[in-house]
């Protein structure tokens, strides 16, 4: 039986992902502030801005890691330094969560696996330096999964739209941004997958469709409240703007692709169980 370790298991998609692989690998996670863990002999303390990942890797000698982290984006750079090196060394498998925001200086089409990286955030130039960083390792022994935005019924922006219903914020919404999404649930159940068959390379893990995004926020808080929501129209350009991901060279099979309609479903609690 495979042995994992996730790196960052107490977040969102990392709580999440340990729940799926759970019931079928040998699975361990870290936290770090989230005592609740504390008592769970599944979770180790790690924190990133005062220890090495080798400290927890050589005591639990996993077949696979999984890197969820969140954390300063120096520290993460070191981290991954560090953890490549020595899953290098010792032919562990890293699967590292990545982002949407390595393409987000490419407006004109929706990008896929093999395009060049190219960032105008801070955030998207920190995910491509450790994408480039793994990229340097052995290819039978990376899996670089690119996400866009994550969405599901406990996600924190789902949290977040419904405060602002509550409290009559303003919710923030890019008329002109073209996005791809994803939920807790499909994203959970296409990793397993890559783990299972043992899949290495780059992976766009988003849906199939693409949709503005202040069109997907509107359709999820119809579904969330029936009270009127405050909007807040951002506009970065006069012009419509990609920021999506698409499968060409590396597909998952049918039964694993979903829609947005799909994702809104996951968020709401509409899902029929499979």
């Amino acid at each position: 039986m495979e042995r994992i370790l996730i790196f960052g298991a107490s977040g969102f998609i990392g709580q999440r992902l340990f729940r799926e692989l759970h019931p079928y690998f040998d699975v361990y996670g870290t936290y770090c502030h989230a005592t609740s863990f504390e008592k769970n002999q599944r979770f180790c303390p790690f924190d990133l801005r005062t220890e090495s990942p080798l400290h927890i890797v050589k005591q639990l000698r996993p077949s696979i890691v999984i890197s969820a982290l969140r954390s300063d984006f120096t520290e993460q750079i070191v981290f991954h330094e560090i953890l490549a090196d020595y899953a290098t060394k010792k032919q562990i498998k890293l699967f590292f969560l990545s982002s949407a925001n390595v393409f987000d200086a490419f407006t004109n089409y929706p990008s896929y696996e093999h395009d060049k990286t190219l960032s105008e955030s801070i955030y998207g130039r920190l995910k491509i330096k450790i994408e480039n960083r793994i990229m340097r390792m052995p290819k039978s022994l990376w899996a670089i999964l690119r996400l866009p935005m994550v969405f599901g019924a406990q996600s924190p922006r789902v949290q977040e739209i419904k405060t602002q219903l509550q409290e009559r914020i303003p919710i923030e919404i890019y008329p002109n941004s073209i996005i791809n999404v994803t939920s807790d649930r499909q994203l959970t159940r296409q990793i397993h997958y890559l783990i299972n068959r043992k899949k290495t390379g780059i992976f766009h893990l988003g849906s199939k469709d693409l949709i503005h995004h202040n069109e997907f926020i509107e359709k999820l808080v119809s579904g969330l409240s029936d009270h009127n929501p405050v909007w807040k129209r951002v506009y970065t350009s006069n012009n419509d703007r990609y920021l999506a991901m698409l499968q060409r060279d590396n597909k998952l099979p049918k039964y694993l692709h979903f829609d947005s309609e799909q994702v809104l479903s996951d968020c709401l609690g509409l899902h029929s169980t499979d």
